[in-house]
């Protein structure tokens, strides 16, 4: 199951590839990163030949997950163009980004979606019969509070923005009101929840560094970051709502606390 999912993986992140220097836009790997979960998850099914319970739960986890991501992304960007993300590479490197993005970008991506599907690939290549483990369960609850979590954030952020009175402003209420990145710490969670939902599978303990890493990155690489300072160089509330709200992890704000 290893080699096959990098394989498609590989040929799926050069077409992607292939459609961003067409469209100029290199953005669309971001619609489409939650589905490259979702095709390692189907190709794991389809190898299985008859799936157990446990590999459709797994599944069917993983496609509710990146489908929401992937419509919720393609909705939010749909007509806006490139990221700003990746403006700023372009830019940076003239007419050599079309090569580098094939590495720094596409090719990354499709190693880490190979790297943190780990847990999920290790479900279809060592099915556990019978009935749904308890951990199975447990893993799955822990899976929709992050679900939840992310989904709820995105929703209360996308209704806040579409306000015309809000433009220029900083999202302060609802989940937004606990934590600056709701759907980072969501997003997070859900995967955790998945490798708990994995673990009956022989083996699957040892690919605890799959969520870890996913974790690390919303964080401290691609996530957190990468945003806090974009709102910090484009919303001058911003510092104030820093200073008062808790960067990742829920918690009740400074201004509540006794």
């Amino acid at each position: 199951m290893l080699l096959p999912s990098a394989t498609l993986l590989l040929v799926y992140a050069l077409l992607l590839w292939a459609a961003s220097v067409k469209l100029r836009d290199a953005s669309i790997i971001d619609r489409f990163w939650g589905a490259g979960f979702m095709l390692v998850a189907w190709a794991g099914l389809w190898q299985s030949g008859t799936p157990v319970p446990h590999q459709l739960l797994v599944a069917g986890l993983v496609t509710l997950w990146g489908s929401r991501l992937s419509l919720h992304l393609t909705w939010r960007n749909w007509g806006t163009g490139e990221d700003y993300r990746y403006q700023a590479m372009r830019e940076k490197h003239g007419t050599s980004f079309v090569w580098k993005s094939l590495f720094t970008v596409f090719l990354l991506q499709a190693f880490l979606t190979w790297f943190i599907s780990l847990p999920i690939q290790m479900v279809f290549a060592q099915p556990v019969a019978g009935t749904l483990p308890p951990l199975a369960l447990a893993g799955t609850a822990v899976f929709f509070v992050g679900f939840l979590f992310e989904g709820i954030g995105d929703w209360q952020l996308a209704r806040f923005k579409a306000a015309p009175e809000n433009a220029g402003q900083v999202m302060d209420t609802g989940l937004w009101r606990y934590t600056r990145h709701p759907n980072y710490f969501g997003d997070a969670v859900l995967w955790w929840g998945l490798y708990i939902t994995a673990l009956p599978t022989p083996g699957v303990g040892y690919t605890f560094l799959s969520p870890m890493v996913m974790t690390l990155f919303l964080m401290k690489v691609s996530g957190v970051p990468l945003l806090e300072k974009r709102m910090a160089e484009t919303r001058p509330a911003y510092a104030e709502y820093a200073q008062r709200t808790p960067t990742f992890f829920p918690w009740w704000p400074k201004s509540d606390r006794v």
